[in-house]
């Protein structure tokens, strides 16, 4: 099929992938030497045919029309086909995780159904805010760990399940994702404020398009008069002009809200470099610790 083939070749971070086999081998490497993560493989390739699945949907939602670049699915194509090549992402990411030859495969798969779940709940309470006016800053974080953060944490699970790591490993493993994943948004959310923009990331977007942010709802709970209403336009979900994203951007400053983003990425970036302590050394441990630095200082 045309369309799936064009979904899967274009590109990314593939960042789930790499984080299960990092959480393999930081369980199994250290005490078989194997570099090979001959196990985890068809799960690494599972989580990221799902999580193209969700980016399919999501730029059906949002009529998106480009990513990575490219056009999306439904403006290349149409929206039936988009929907069709999210539907098989689906059946094509169980069908490669079932290849997978491990004693802790039901597990797997009870883990893996129960984070598509927790996404796609998610992604409906992502819908809903739109609709909505009075979301709460404990409401978005709440979303996002739904709709972000639990495949995050479910990736580096499976992994250290592959890979037989003991109750400890695992239940750290899934910490250190549950942090990544929501370090990893609101760095997202911060980017379209402060990121750079020849790395292609459209500076602003969120504002214009009146998206529920990390930092708008952080600015809501301090701004008055003026300030409050312009960030009620932007709350109630029409956004504003281009030309004003300056101004939404200096209150965003004015109150502390791109301060506050970045501590609290700091924080769960701390958190999760903590939670691999538990960890043996491995030079799989290590990555994982760096990558979780990394994603403070991601430009894109």
């Amino acid at each position: 099929m045309v369309p799936l083939k064009y979904v899967l070749s274009a590109g990314g971070k593939r960042l789930r992938p790499v984080l299960l086999l990092l959480a393999y081998e930081a369980v199994l490497g250290r005490r078989t030497g194997l570099r090979v993560p001959n196990r985890a493989l068809n799960a690494a390739l599972a989580v990221e045919a799902l999580h193209n699945f969700t980016l399919v949907h999501d730029d059906i939602m949002d009529d998106a029309p480009s990513r990575r670049g490219r056009a999306t699915v439904h403006s290349k194509w149409d929206e039936n086909t988009a929907i069709l090549v999210g539907d098989e992402l689906v059946a094509l990411a169980y069908r490669t995780l079932l290849k997978t030859k491990s004693p802790q495969i039901g597990q797997v798969l009870e883990i893996f159904t129960d984070g598509l779940l927790e996404v796609c709940e998610g992604q409906g309470l992502d819908k809903e805010f739109e609709q909505r006016r009075d979301v709460t800053l404990a409401e978005y974080l709440k979303m996002i760990e739904m709709k972000t953060g639990r495949m995050v944490s479910v990736t580096l699970e499976i992994g250290a399940l592959l890979g037989g790591g003991n109750r400890f490993e695992v239940d750290a493993l899934r910490k250190f994702g549950y942090h990544v994943g929501r370090a990893f948004q609101i760095q997202d959310d911060l980017l379209d404020v402060i990121g750079d923009k020849r790395f292609g990331k459209k500076i602003g977007g969120d504002i214009v398009e009146g998206k529920k942010t990390f930092l708008l709802l952080q600015a809501l709970r301090m701004a008055k008069q003026k300030d409050r209403s312009i960030l009620e336009r932007v709350m109630s979900g029409r956004g504003v002009a281009s030309k004003e994203v300056g101004t939404v951007k200096r209150i965003y400053e004015k109150y502390g809200a791109v301060e506050c983003a970045k501590k609290e990425v700091r924080g769960h970036v701390v958190e999760a470099q903590s939670a691999l302590e538990s960890l043996q050394p491995s030079s799989a441990r290590d990555m994982l610790h760096w990558l979780a630095g990394m994603l403070q200082d991601r430009s894109s």
